[in-house]
């Protein structure tokens, strides 16, 4: 029995005892264009009392219009159509159809009414059927502020007007049952007692708040005078999914004990006191605010305990989604705390033993995590040790290493060096402050060391062709500034018994879906020789310098570069080295050198070669040595037979010049389009 319907029933008792009291006439009409009780408005009334030729009385009652502000239901129009007569125990009884039009979520549209009015026992009974639907409520005739009530299958929408007075959500779907008490005051109503859900769903305007399929049981408070709506619950919930923010639950089908206290203002929603038991996945005790857009405002946890991977698949996923970690494979245990609120994080500690993580897309892997930190915005806390047995950072794989760390001022950082082992060499984390607080700015400072990394290792992890070699460089300072990772000094390989410096470089969004690499490389005194062996060219000996400027990668792919490429000390080209140089260029044969002629050497010398790509876009702007008429030089010949190759295309499309550099590597040849 809504309140609606308990407050329509007692207008409805006021217009019936009005008719009783007047002379019995055959046929009776009053109308009204007013008529008012506490909570309730009545506009365009009109009853008529007649004879139903059977020993009743046949009853109408028509209003245009009725408000109930308490329960958001407004110009909602009523009929009844019944028959009212009294039995032995001079009870009076009214049957009839009671039909509401304009009710938030067609509450009554088309119900069953079967009231009784007991003055001798002090109460009015009331029953309420619609299809499956039905509800009582029993009302003291001298205390008509109070009800018990009892609801049957209930449609959860049927209460969307309720809900509107104190928050911004409704209801979308499932039935409701409840025993409860109802008490109605001046300024709003206190409700208690007991209830239970099935497939019960809801949702909010700004969809950051939403359930579905929810069922359980459990006991319910509800406050609406004077200031904020108060909710208590104490609930276990069965199966169903949540949505709280970034915080998305798909609750298991055995119980999960939920205790909520709640304040509603103007479309905020403030959970002063959230407590979860989902006793093989999370136990959580803290709590957690909306704003009047449904925004997060604040979440604290005051304590947490994880157990994976239940509750990563349960509670964690789409949360850990929006921090760039997808797909997680995760075995272990984890306890803490965490102050997250709108302007970002205040305080998080957590403690871990044996913990195995894993991203799907092998970015990152954490093997044996054991300890914890302990990190707070405002005030310093105790020094905690982190430590691992592997990890891989983007397929590199690292050895052991433990990290003592301590929080001041805001600033989490390490109180000693860093180090371990990579391939072969050594990787060195010096100094390093990580400020997780700063919204803008410098989130985190350090410094690197690399040193006796074998290149062979390090292209195989990364999918190159393996080339012999090793990496080392110093990185003084290396900055998280907002979502950009940059580093300052630079890299050094030495490869191909020559360097490949790389300076400039940075990574945005580094654990997003598309992480943007930038970076200026120099290529010094590299064997073309070692080169075009590793990548089955075609074999050129001689040396390679030059550089790879402004190179940006997005999600790994080039979308920019300028690329200069000079050999200009000379040495020995192949047949097979021209023609993928030629096809690369969409050249050809220069000079006086027939086909015919060039079938009889097998190598050729050369002055020097030099080719050119400025990448914009999705094409490729080629150049050369020097233009050369239509065209543009890539090798000039040195000797005879004199050897010059020319590229007629400026532009060429970008996927085809790859594909073409990956057939010649490939040994097939590329084919010239």
């Amino acid at each position: 029995m809504s309140l609606l319907s308990r407050r329509l029933l007692l207008c409805l008792g006021v217009l019936v005892g009005v008719a009783l009291a007047t002379p019995a006439r055959a046929d009776l009409t009053l109308t009204a264009k007013l008529v008012t009780v506490p909570g309730v408005r009545l506009q365009q009334v009109r009853l008529h009392i007649g004879d139903d030729g059977q020993g009743g009385l046949a009853l109408t009652l028509h209003a245009a219009r009725a408000d109930v502000p308490a329960m958001g239901w407004r110009r909602v129009a009523l009929d009844l159509d019944g028959t009212l007569q009294r039995d032995a125990q001079m009870r009076w009884l009214l049957d009839g159809a009671l039909t509401l039009r304009g009710t938030p979520g067609a509450a009554l549209g088309n119900s069953d009414l079967h009231l009784v009015v007991d003055a001798q026992a002090n109460t009015l009974q009331a029953d309420i059927g619609q299809a499956k639907a039905q509800a009582s409520a029993w009302i003291p005739l001298d205390q008509t502020s109070h009800a018990q009530i009892t609801l049957k299958n209930l449609p959860a929408a049927w209460l969307s007007g309720l809900l509107s007075t104190v928050w911004s959500g409704h209801p979308t779907g499932g039935r409701i049952d409840a025993e409860l008490a109802l008490d109605v005051h001046e300024h709003g109503i206190q409700s208690s007692g007991e209830f239970s859900l099935r497939g019960v769903g809801f949702d909010t305007p700004a969809g950051t708040l939403a359930g579905q399929g929810i069922g359980g049981s459990g006991r319910l408070g509800i406050d609406t005078q004077g200031g904020p709506a108060k909710l208590s619950l104490d609930a276990t919930l069965r199966g169903g999914e949540l949505l709280l923010g970034s915080i998305y639950a798909k609750l298991p089908p055995h119980p999960v004990q939920l205790n909520v206290a709640a304040s509603a203002d103007g479309g905020t929603l403030d959970i002063g006191r959230l407590r979860v038991n989902d006793a093989d996945a999370l136990q959580l005790d803290g709590s957690l605010a909306f704003d009047a857009k449904g925004q997060l405002a604040r979440l604290r946890l005051d304590r947490f305990q994880a157990r994976f991977p239940a509750a990563y698949d349960r509670y964690g996923a789409a949360w850990l989604d929006t921090l760039g970690l997808h797909q997680l494979s995760i075995e272990g245990a984890l306890d803490g705390s965490l102050d997250l609120r709108a302007d970002g994080p205040h305080a998080f500690a957590f403690d871990t033993d044996h913990l195995d993580l894993t991203t799907a897309d092998g970015r990152l892997a954490i093997d044996d995590l054991k300890g914890g930190l302990d990190w707070s915005q405002q005030a310093d806390r105790p020094a905690t040790t982190l430590a691992w047995r592997a990890l891989r950072l983007y397929r590199l794989p690292f050895g052991p290493a433990q990290g003592h760390w301590r929080s001041r001022a805001g600033t989490l950082g390490l109180e000693q060096p860093l180090t371990a082992a990579l391939l072969g060499g050594v990787v060195q984390v010096g100094q390093l402050d990580w400020r997780p607080g700063a919204a803008r700015g410098r989130r985190l400072e350090t410094s690197l060391a690399v040193t006796g990394v074998d290149m062979a290792a390090f292209s195989k992890a990364m999918g190159w062709p393996e080339f012999p070699g090793t990496l080392g460089g110093a990185i003084p300072a290396l900055r998280w500034v907002d979502d950009t990772v940059e580093l300052a000094g630079g890299l050094s390989v030495n490869v191909f018994d020559g360097f490949v410096d790389i300076t400039q470089l940075s990574l945005a969004q580094p654990f997003g879906p598309s992480p943007v690499l930038a970076a200026d490389i120099s290529l010094r005194q590299l064997d073309l020789a070692a080169i075009t062996g590793v990548f089955d060219f075609g074999n050129i000996t001689g040396r390679l310098h030059g550089g790879i400027d402004k190179l940006r990668l997005v999600d790994w792919k080039p979308v920019a570069f300028d690329a200069r490429l000079l050999a200009d000390q000379g040495g020995r080209i192949s047949q097979r080295a021209v023609n993928n140089l030629t096809a690369v260029g969409g050249g050809g044969i220069a000079a006086g050198l027939q086909g015919a002629v060039l079938k009889l050497f097998k190598t050729f010398g050369y002055k020097r070669i030099g080719l050119n790509c400025t990448l914009v876009g999705s094409v490729c702007h080629m150049s050369g040595l020097e233009d050369s008429g239509d065209g543009y030089t890539i090798v000039e010949g040195s000797g005879l037979p004199r050897l010059q190759v020319i590229g007629h295309q400026h532009e060429v499309d970008w996927p085809t010049l790859v594909s073409r550099l990956k057939a010649a590597t490939e040994g097939g040849g590329p084919q010239v389009r």
